[in-house]
């Protein structure tokens, strides 16, 4: 049964909190084996401001939303990497090595704040699926919703890179001030 991660997104925020409930549900009565799941808003004020609404821990780990892979995410989306991939989408970076291997970390990245867009709300679950055709009863037919799938091993590696990246970046901008700037160390 594989394990993924999965982004729902909406025409209508209400949805998403909709189909919160609905997904537990389904968690509950032993259709879905979920792990974590919240529904997450992309601020319209300022950058890429991901902020998690409501969220819940199906493994009784008591897991805040901080600490999993959806807190990473939200986490690496509003952060210094994601505001800078968010305000320059690669043109003011891309002359620079840590581009590229930005690039090539932000997949679910990308698809997070493309198709939670500015304003929205959405829904990240993290569940094994043996039939998807659950969900996509619940999401798709019943709800209007738009499901992306993805491995959960692969999304593990691309934030193991994306945090890479932006640890890397943040140590070449402090090297960066510390040699424009020597009087202030």
């Amino acid at each position: 049964m594989p394990k993924r991660v999965i982004v729902i997104n909406f025409t209508e925020n209400a949805k998403a909190y909709q189909a919160f409930s609905e997904v537990k549900r389904a968690h509950l009565s032993g259709k879905i084996r979920g792990e974590q799941m919240a529904v997450v808003t992309h601020s319209a004020e300022g950058a890429h401001h991901f902020k998690v609404e409501d969220f819940l821990d199906f493994t009784g780990n008591n897991k805040t939303s901080r600490g999993g892979m959806i807190g990473m995410l939200v986490g690496i989306l509003g952060g210094p990497l994601g505001i800078l991939l968010g305000w320059f989408g690669g043109s003011m970076i891309g002359a620079s090595q840590d581009a590229q291997e930005v690039r090539k970390a932000n997949t679910i990245f990308e698809l997070l704040s493309k198709n939670i867009g500015e304003g929205q709300t959405g829904l990240i679950l993290i569940a094994f699926e043996e039939d998807n055709r659950i969900l996509n009863e619940i999401i798709m037919y019943e709800l209007g919703g738009i499901i992306h799938r993805f491995d959960y091993d692969e999304v593990e590696e691309e934030l193991q890179k994306a945090q890479q990246v932006e640890q890397v970046t943040k140590e070449n901008a402090q090297k960066n001030w510390e040699e424009n700037h020597p009087e202030e160390k």
